[in-house]
């Protein structure tokens, strides 16, 4: 990583699996730390995963530095204590007690480096269910997600590692704050990351909208729509398209650009609401004009009318997408067996550039020499 990258010269010690905190992890990579991950002799066993656990270990360990330690040792467990103290940030997923076995503990951990931020990714916060293991799919369930995305009948789950991801970001979001604060206090911090508690958050618009209005939460494939045309719709070569007429100038835009001047100039149409209200036949019409239309022809057409659409895309088909494909859309990497492949670039740009090209998943243990090295040398 180059120096002009913000968290440049932060030292990061971590020791999770999965995905919550490798995701972390890789946020802080590619933001300039220094993440050294620290594995038993086996590996992270997410290294070994296949069928949809094939990408988990590359993806969320690129950049990374692999250190091998058996902390059932004294030796290396002295030695793991040596690597924290030259750390910024030590960050973990372990199940609470795990790591109180062999003494680390938030609670010595802190006593022994005031200075050291401690991240814990667990599945809930502390409470009636901080003993429990949590997944992705558990969590979506428990939170009303899974209903929302399907329905009682048949729950859903969330077709990527969401709330993984996104429990990594706030742990990214956490970390950052405990190193502003210590820049003023001189001490670290002991913060605790919640999976169940991160889904909370993307479903609180429905529990505030319950709480203010007594009405329950819909599934969104029941969802009564907020706009004029909110659908997807068949093109004439048999295409999917998602369609978005939600604002009046959308409205005018859209009849007129499409021969719809009868929907228009019906007195039954000329408020929002009316709309909203009236889409059991507007709809049928707007679906039967879209079907006479290639695909092709209508992107072309939205775009050029600024009204929102969106192809309907398998993740593969973004390969393809000349967004995606612009300089820095995607960034290369090389896998630990030596093969290349391509990963999205981290969603933000610094003074106009991406981020986290060249990030490389590390052979296991292929860091462990440099990193004793340098620990003996601080004797």
């Amino acid at each position: 990583m180059t120096s002009s990258l913000p968290l440049a010269g932060i030292r990061v010690v971590e020791m999770s699996h999965m995905v919550m905190g490798p995701a972390c992890g890789m946020i802080l990579v590619q933001l300039g730390a220094e993440v050294i991950k620290v594995e038993p002799a086996k590996g992270d066993k997410t290294r070994d995963l296949r069928g949809m656990g094939t990408s988990f270990f590359p993806l969320f360990n690129r950049g990374k530095k692999s250190v091998v330690l058996d902390l059932n040792t004294e030796k290396d467990q002295a030695t793991f204590q040596a690597l924290l103290g030259t750390a910024d940030v030590f960050l973990e997923n372990f199940k609470d007690g795990l790591l109180a076995k062999q003494g680390l503990d938030p609670e010595h951990l802190q006593e022994k480096f005031p200075e050291l931020i401690i991240a814990g990714h667990k599945g809930f916060l502390s409470g009636p269910y901080e003993h429990r293991p949590a997944l992705d799919e558990v969590v979506q369930m428990m939170s009303g997600l899974a209903m929302m995305t399907g329905s009682r009948e048949r729950p859903l789950r969330v077709g990527s590692s969401a709330n993984d991801i996104m429990g990594g970001m706030f742990g990214v979001i956490g970390i950052l704050s405990a190193l502003w604060e210590r820049e003023k206090t001189g001490k670290g911090k002991n913060i605790r990351i919640g999976l169940f508690e991160n889904c909370l958050f993307m479903v609180a618009q429905h529990m505030v909208q319950f709480d203010m209005t007594g009405v329950p939460s819909t599934p969104m494939p029941q969802r009564t729509h907020a706009w004029p045309v909110y659908d997807i719709f068949t093109t004439a070569d048999d295409q999917k398209i998602f369609i978005g007429v939600v604002t009046d100038g959308h409205w005018q835009t859209f009849c007129e650009s499409y021969d719809l001047q009868e929907l228009l100039e019906d007195e039954r149409l000329k408020t929002a609401t009316d709309r909203i209200e009236a889409r059991a036949w507007t709809i049928p019409i707007v679906a039967k004009k879209i079907a006479t239309i290639n695909a092709e022809d209508l992107v072309l057409k939205l775009d050029q009318l600024s009204i929102p659409f969106a192809k309907i895309n398998s993740p593969e088909d973004l390969f393809n997408d000349p967004h995606v494909l612009r300089e820095g859309g995607l960034v290369s990497s090389i896998n630990s067996d030596g093969n290349a492949f391509r990963s999205p670039a981290l969603p933000i740009e610094m003074d106009g550039s991406g981020i986290g090209e060249g990030l490389d998943v590390p052979v296991l243990g292929a860091d462990t020499d440099a990193i004793l090295a340098e620990l003996e040398a601080l004797k």
